[in-house]
């Protein structure tokens, strides 16, 4: 999965099958913001979860 854009923010997701966990990369104009912890069982983490948790990250901070 690729960067997702929403809102003029940038979130990069990246994982460790190994280690079955991963982070979301936030910027913003460019800009790191913050990197956004998850974890996930089975091959790679399934693209709704990581849209659940943009969409989630958006609603908390009002993006």
């Amino acid at each position: 999965m690729g960067a997702i854009e929403r809102n003029g923010y940038v979130f990069e997701p990246e994982y460790s099958v190994i280690e079955q966990n991963g982070a979301i990369h936030v910027y913003n104009k460019g800009t790191f913001v913050e990197e956004v912890t998850f974890s996930f069982s089975g091959k790679y983490p399934e693209p709704k979860q990581i849209e659940e948790l943009i969409e989630k990250y958006c609603n908390v901070r009002g993006i």
